[in-house]
């Protein structure tokens, strides 16, 4: 079966429906993807709004990018270390 990946809005779309009274099988069945995949989305974005999807989406990349710059900077700080530890 053909990989698809769906944008948040779908998403919670798709969890709509579900709550609107919709069977989750043959949700599943009509958006061409696993029950696993649905659960696994009620988890991550139940009780969500596009907007909150789109805020939680730029928290977490956010978040990424301030991960890489503390890895850097903790890189960095070691290295110096290292350096002026040595005796000359």
């Amino acid at each position: 079966m053909k990989w698809k990946q769906f944008s948040e809005e779908q998403i919670i779309g798709i969890l709509k429906e579900a709550e609107a009274g919709a069977v989750v099988t043959d949700l599943c069945r009509r958006h061409a993807m696993s029950t696993a995949t649905y659960y696994a989305w009620k988890a991550k974005f139940g009780g969500l709004e596009v907007s909150d999807a789109r805020r939680l989406r730029a928290l977490e990349e956010e978040n990424a990018r301030l991960k890489r710059l503390l890895a850097d900077t903790m890189l960095d700080n070691a290295g110096l270390k290292d350096l002026l530890s040595k005796k000359w």
